[in-house]
């Protein structure tokens, strides 16, 4: 007989995730948050290998999305950290979201990441509990945002809203990719790559795998050119002026497959997906990252601001088709 560890108040939530999630936070620390989130790619990857032979999504729900490398807990938990290490004068800014923080030296970030890596797994449960709200949009990342926002009240100066402004100096978020052109361009690069890469798989496995691991895989199709993206961030943390990509390309995928899934039509799902790519790409630099990122002193993700946005139209959009 296995003991009873459910925590009453919050159901699904047993004493095992929980500390998973603690040790996630630290883990997520020690490597730093933009490197904690390259890992997340990297076991994307490996748990579409698990579920195309096996039908199991386990190591995407506790490996890549869960307390190990879940970015609402892992990438959350150390930017949180990079926070309180620039409020004690440890790092110049809590922007700052490359750093490993365990060369720091100082226990007390760590343990901030932990309690923001359980912080991250009980609201992300909580917000998927919301009816039809917490199974219509990206839970992950909306944690992952409000997990930022709490950071910052928490460690920063400078609060959370700030005026819309145009980039200037130091006030600004990707100087590589902010400019309409640019963005667009590298939006539509990224979005007809995701869109139609998530269409090919979800066909593919439908059509050729066992009913159990074609499910897990069309279920998980987005997240296969998001992992690409993810591992990107490696480049970036290596001083590569690499664009980021991640909110384009979950953003694609999901609404490729999903309107896929819903009308049959390969063009119209990539026409979908490259519209609403295109469009995640903006909303996280003109909406997110000059109304929260800009004048902030601590870092607030504007792609995860992008995704759980975009996740809710892409369903809203759905209901019309």
């Amino acid at each position: 007989m296995t003991p009873d560890t459910t925590i009453p108040l919050l159901e699904n939530l047993d004493l095992f995730w929980l500390l998973a999630a603690c040790v996630g936070g630290v883990i997520g620390a020690i490597v730093g948050a933009n490197n904690a989130f390259g890992f997340t790619g990297v076991m994307i990857l490996t748990g579409f290998g698990i579920a195309a032979s096996t039908g199991s999504t386990f190591f995407f729900d506790y490996v890549a999305f869960g307390p190990v490398f879940g970015p609402h807990i892992a990438f959350a938990g150390a930017a949180a950290g990079s926070a309180y290490s620039a409020k004690k004068n440890l790092l110049a800014t809590g922007r700052d979201i490359d750093t490993p923080l365990g060369s720091l030296k100082d226990p007390t970030i760590l343990w901030v990441a932990a309690g923001f890596g359980v912080a991250g797994l009980i609201v992300q449960r909580l917000i998927a509990l919301i009816p039809w709200f917490g199974t219509h949009t990206d839970s992950v990342a909306l944690t992952v945002f409000l997990s930022g926002c709490a950071s910052r009240l928490a460690f920063g100066s400078t609060g959370v809203l700030h005026a819309p402004t145009s980039p200037r100096g130091s006030h600004r978020w990707l100087d590589h990719q902010e400019t309409p052109g640019q963005l667009g361009t590298v939006a539509l690069a990224s979005a007809v790559m995701a869109s139609g890469c998530a269409i090919v798989l979800a066909s593919y496995a439908q059509t050729h795998l066992p009913e159990d691991a074609a499910a897990a895989v069309v279920g998980n199709a987005h997240t296969l050119p998001f992992a690409i993206s993810a591992l990107c961030i490696f480049l970036l943390v290596t001083g590569q002026r690499v664009n980021v990509t991640h909110h384009i390309t979950i953003i694609a995928g999901l609404a490729g497959a999903q309107f896929w899934l819903a009308t049959g039509s390969g063009w119209a799902a990539l026409a979908a997906g490259t519209v609403l790519g295109i469009l995640s790409g903006f909303v996280a630099e003109f909406v997110i990252a000059r109304s929260t990122y800009y004048h902030g002193d601590t870092h607030i993700d504007p792609p995860a601001g992008s995704i759980w946005i975009m996740t809710t139209l892409i369903h809203l959009t759905l209901l019309a088709v």
